[in-house]
């Protein structure tokens, strides 16, 4: 108990430090861009055209080329992102370095500072999942307990970014943990709630968007929420797709990994001169697009596909940033176009807009990020309106489903996938297809020469007690596999001075030292035996895979888990 108790007041000081964090993050960012004249404000205040001319221009590109010198800092010369969270926590391959944790979000500051199109949200994931796996480190606290204190950090970031801490729990849980243990629930929530106090105390900014009195939406109107929901899930997956394909277009060029976010940036800024709503977060476009008529038709689309197509640029071409920040920027203008064409279909005074455009928002940000239940409630905790939760419930309940089926679970997902983590069938699966066969190596086993007879190889395997032998040439090559019924079956035949090189072989998979263990799993189940062997790439005999340490690993592996989700770590 009192150890439970102490990971619920540290999940709480993880909770603060990682909110004094996020304050620091986004006031500097903002800082920047009124200093850099990104912001809106600054541009509309400041009247020296041709010097903000040269700033849209310059600032973005500087910015490029400073992100790519800090990314050659970073091992993996990119920035880490909500992806290397998950993978992490669901793999238990290891902690989140501190250093390239500080180093991303540098080059997230400098990112958004500077007027890229990416999004503040996934780096403060980032940022408070590193501090809650460095806090976990100098405590030398169990794997179970680092997973938890990520999510710590998790959920005070995504309480203080949106002022939701119900949402920051929900996040922590659905995206990272994927898993709803009630060790976990506590030490989540008490960072959460610490996360919201410092927003609402420390970090004094408006909302995301305003939403006065609303009237309640016609019955029709709910139908018209759900295709909403399934056009959003498109949008979302255009959205994900080009930045992929981005990213892929990037790696063929022929310019230096470090130069790309700058040739990014000029580039854009290029764009911004005639439509400087894409520079930045675009916090500003969201707000505006709850407003019926703060944008015609032909505004929207325009502003929906460059904003669009800026984000993949920048996160494609290496800059550092989120992709939930511009989700719900393109959601929101895609919801406003579809209420647009509604009331001009209709002909009817649209009182319901903003139903329209908190529908699309909630359409393309669920999908992308593969949080729904989260998308909800930041609907619910921005707005307090319970008739528009509803309304966004309609949308979601299409658009993460088809989204899921057309393009994936989400954004982090497909990255994973990418990169060789497939987590679409769990975190067992998972896990099993990150643990290599090497591990489970074992010299236990009869090896003969392909010239042993068949009557001497019976009185080895009888002698050893074992029920197959596996052929190796000089050379220590692997040659085949008999099994005692094989060698009995010869002997009755009367073939007990018969070579094993010249007894047919019975097909026996071969695994390597990669091989995984759910693949050797499927292996078995092709197979009657006591191993498998296990062969380098030059065909020698490392040892053999018995099929009782698969079933010990895999029963191991899923204990394992169960203790971390459910046990004292």
């Amino acid at each position: 108990m009192l150890r439970f108790l102490g990971l619920v007041l540290f999940g709480a000081l993880i909770g603060g430090a990682a909110g004094l964090l996020s304050t620091a993050f986004v006031s500097a960012v903002l800082w920047l861009n009124d200093w850099l004249l990104i912001s809106p404000r600054s541009r509309m205040m400041f009247d020296h055209p041709g010097v903000l001319m040269a700033a849209t221009l310059l600032v973005p590109a500087t910015g490029g080329l400073v992100v790519g010198l800090l990314h050659r800092a970073i091992p993996e010369q990119r920035p880490h992102t909500p992806a290397d969270v998950i993978a992490a926590v669901q793999t238990r391959a290891g902690r989140l370095p501190a250093r390239a944790g500080g180093l991303s979000a540098l080059s997230a500051i400098v990112s958004l500072g500077s007027g890229a199109s990416v999004g503040q949200y996934g780096p403060l994931v980032h940022l408070g999942a590193t501090l809650g796996s460095l806090g976990a480190r100098l405590l030398r606290l169990g794997r179970s307990d680092d997973n938890i204190t990520i999510a710590c950090g998790v959920a005070s970031a995504i309480a203080c970014a949106f002022n939701a801490p119900l949402a920051g729990i929900v996040f922590a849980h659905e995206v990272v943990l994927r898993h709803y243990a009630l060790r976990a629930f506590a030490p989540v929530a008490a960072a959460a709630i610490v996360g919201h106090v410092i927003a609402t105390n420390v970090l004094e900014r408006g909302a995301l968007f305003h939403v006065g009195d609303t009237v309640l939406p016609r019955p029709w109107e709910f139908a018209a929420f759900l295709v909403i929901g399934a056009l959003g899930a498109l949008v979302a997956g255009g959205y994900m797709r080009a930045i992929l394909a981005t990213g892929q277009l990037a790696n063929r060029l022929p310019v230096p990994r470090e130069l790309r976010p700058a040739m990014a940036g000029a580039l854009l800024g290029l764009v911004a001169l005639q439509v400087p709503d894409i520079l930045g977060m675009g916090q500003e476009t969201l707000r505006f697009a709850t407003i019926a008529g703060a944008f015609g038709a032909g505004e929207l689309v325009l502003v929906l596909v460059l904003k669009l197509l800026a984000t993949a640029l920048c996160l494609g071409m290496g800059f550092s940033g989120g992709v939930f920040s511009p989700a719900l920027v393109i959601g929101t203008l895609f919801g406003a176009l579809c209420g647009s064409l509604v009331a001009q279909l209709s002909g009817a005074q649209l009182d319901t807009f903003v139903f329209y455009a908190v529908c699309g928002m909630v359409a393309v940000t669920a999908p992308v990020i593969g949080a729904p239940l989260t998308t909800l409630l930041i609907v619910f905790e921005l707005t307090g309106s319970y008739a528009l939760t509803t309304a966004a419930l309609a949308s979601v309940t299409l658009a993460s489903p088809i989204a899921a089926q057309l393009f994936g679970r989400s954004l982090f997902d497909i990255q994973l996938e990418r990169r060789g983590l497939d987590l679409s069938a769990g975190r067992g699966r998972a896990l099993l297809r990150r643990t290599a066969v090497a591990e489970l190596k074992s010299s236990d086993c009869v090896t003969l020469p392909p010239g042993t007879t068949v009557g001497d190889a019976i009185f080895a395997l009888g002698q050893a007690r074992h029920g197959e032998a596996f052929l190796v040439d000089d050379h220590g090559h692997y040659v085949g596999c008999v099994s005692l019924a094989e060698l009995e079956a010869a002997r009755e035949n009367g073939e007990h001075r018969k070579r094993l090189g010249d007894i047919p072989e019975s097909p026996r998979p071969r695994l390597s030292p990669a091989t995984s263990l759910w693949d050797a799993m499927a292996e078995l189940q092709e197979v009657s035996g006591e191993a498998l062997p296990l062969v380098d790439e030059q065909g020698r005999l490392l040892g053999v895979v018995t099929e009782t340490s698969i079933a010990r690993a895999y029963l191991q592996s899923s204990e394992e888990l169960r203790r971390e989700e459910h046990g004292s770590g």
